[in-house]
């Protein structure tokens, strides 16, 4: 392809996308003393780890795509000098029996007794909490094993199996369908779909699925920060993308925002929109690797033959309530079932029927989903006078609500759709109708809001609205496949952010240990490519 003389400015590092990842790799890079420039088609930074202000006229500002942060190693927020405060839940999880739901497990950190009660009450069986707490100790072995390596070079896997020292657990999580040890280790319906709920969040797979993408989902989800925890970020999640930006302007590196880019060479020029051009030594891309495809086949090079099939499986209902609803189960206080992750419809036989339901091409009925309120970890996300009239926010995640779904159809229509399904399913578990908690604008607007795959990919550019850009990925190299030439890998091979072309990296959710609020594609793509510029 001809080109022209080009830019007269060449930096070390161009990136493309200004989403979390990308600020982390900004930083790092530019701490390093590298020239670096970030290009974000938005008018601001963040991606979806944003905060806003959805409801005109009030003061809740929510994050209406990314909601909690599991992933984020303590090293990138030293190294980094993040000003941001994680708070742990103490309530891990409330799930009311579909069936009952008069009686449901509460999972509470800090009542060992009150959890095995509830564990008893809700199946009948009090050997259940026994065998819940024992999987949850093993898998707790292997959260150790692996988070600590995710901010390094990317092990094999034999290391880590001997690092876990549980090969029966290995296999179950490594090279079986998952459902399988979830059966094998806890007896009830209700307690099977607690656990295997860790495999679904975005994926769409069934519990037997032979892909073993529900595998990989549920480790990223155990792993986090060695326990497994899932935290709030005070202020919220807005205030860990501004910590990062603040941190990335602060090291020196240039970011630019309503920087539409259109194409991608492989040799490292950037074209923008307008025509411009810029160049660099390397690119990093925080966009999904399909979009990068795009980019790159624009510049007159052939899209990437293994371009990852890529699906979201998931719709996210915004709420804020006058007060949490009233429970049907009187022993459990609503402040205490809506502090930690709240199951709705996810016994195991209930998640398997909605994705054989969802693989027909039908909504699950009931759908499956979790609810989440920061507000009650976190009430600086109201203003003053919402704090003191009692409201709370509600984040309703719902599974199996792939984007074959909405495609071809009309938006407005499939996100009525999906809401009345989360609705509906929300209200079979509650005393009372959500509706009638629903808190109300100014101009009478109810404040809930319902966010499809088709609105990630038209408002993010994420495309069919995968959260993860692409099916996730073991996060070591496999001891055969990976080793097939018989030569050391590279250090993007190393790092896990190699693509076709040598001199563009993966920063985002689709780099091999992407996904999740976590920052770890972009410290990963930041240090493959300071090897590289070091060279």
């Amino acid at each position: 392809m001809t080109r022209s003389s080009g830019p007269h400015t060449l930096h070390d590092v161009v990136i493309v996308g200004g989403g979390h990842n990308a600020l982390v790799a900004a930083a790092y890079l530019a701490q390093a003393g590298r020239s670096v420039l970030v290009l974000e088609r938005l008018g601001h930074v963040g991606g979806a780890a944003v905060s806003e202000r959805p409801w005109a006229g009030v003061d809740a500002r929510i994050s209406r795509y990314s909601y909690l942060v599991s992933l984020l190693p303590a090293s990138i927020v030293r190294d980094l000098g993040l000003e941001i405060t994680l708070r742990r839940r103490r309530i891990s999880s409330y799930t009311p029996d579909p069936g009952s739901p008069e009686h449901g497990v509460l999972i509470d950190h800090g009542d060992a007794s009150g959890t095995a009660a509830s564990f008893a009450r809700a199946t009948g069986d009090r050997a259940e909490a026994a065998r819940y707490a024992a999987l949850s100790a093993r898998v707790g072995a292997v959260a150790r094993a692996v988070f600590p390596t995710l901010t390094q070079p990317l092990p094999d896997a034999r290391a880590v199996r001997r690092a876990v020292g549980d090969d029966e657990l290995w296999q179950g999580i490594v090279d079986r369908p998952l459902g399988e040890i979830v059966r094998e280790s806890v007896g009830s319906d209700l307690v099977r779909g607690i656990v295997m709920t860790d495999g679904l969040i975005g994926t769409f797979a069934s519990s037997d699925d032979a892909s073993l993408r529900q595998n990989r989902c549920f480790l990223y989800h155990v792993i986090g920060g060695g326990t497994g925890d899932w935290d709030v970020p005070v202020g919220g999640m807005g205030s860990v993308t501004d910590a990062l930006r603040d941190a990335a302007v602060r090291a020196g590196a240039t970011l630019r925002v309503n920087a539409d880019v259109v194409a991608v060479s492989p040799d490292g020029e950037v074209t923008l929109a307008d025509g411009e051009r810029v160049a660099a030594r390397l690119v990093l891309s925080g966009v999904g690797p399909a979009v990068l495809d795009r980019l790159v086949s624009a510049d007159g090079d052939e899209p990437d033959a293994a371009a990852r099939e890529v699906e979201g499986a998931q719709v996210k209902v915004n709420m804020l309530l006058r007060r949490l609803p009233r429970l049907r189960d009187h022993e459990v206080d609503p402040a205490s079932a809506f502090a930690g992750t709240f199951h709705v419809n996810e016994t195991l036989t209930q998640l398997d029927s909605a994705y054989a339901e969802a693989a027909s091409g039908r909504i699950p009925s009931p759908l499956p989903a979790e609810i989440y309120c920061h507000s009650l970890t976190d009430p600086t996300i109201l203003g003053s006078d919402l704090r003191s009239e009692g409201a709370q926010t509600l984040t309703l995640f719902g599974l199996h609500a792939p984007h074959r779904l909405v495609t071809g159809r009309d938006p407005d229509a499939s996100r009525a759709e999906l809401l009345a399904a989360a609705q509906a399913s929300l209200d079979s578990v509650l005393a009372e109708p959500i509706e009638d908690v629903i808190y109300r604008a100014p101009d009478g607007t109810p404040c809930v809001e319902a966010r499809t795959t088709l609105d990630l990919q038209e408002s993010l550019g994420m495309v069919a609205g995968d959260i993860f850009h692409g099916p996730l990925a073991w996060p070591w190299l496999d001891d055969d496949s990976d080793a097939e030439s018989g030569a050391p890998p590279g250090p993007a091979e190393r790092w896990g952010v190699a693509t076709a072309h040598p001199r563009v990296l993966l920063c985002g959710a689709g780099a091999r240990r992407g996904g999740g609020v976590s920052g770890v594609g972009g410290q990963n793509a930041a240090m493959a490519a300071l090897e590289i510029l070091d060279r």
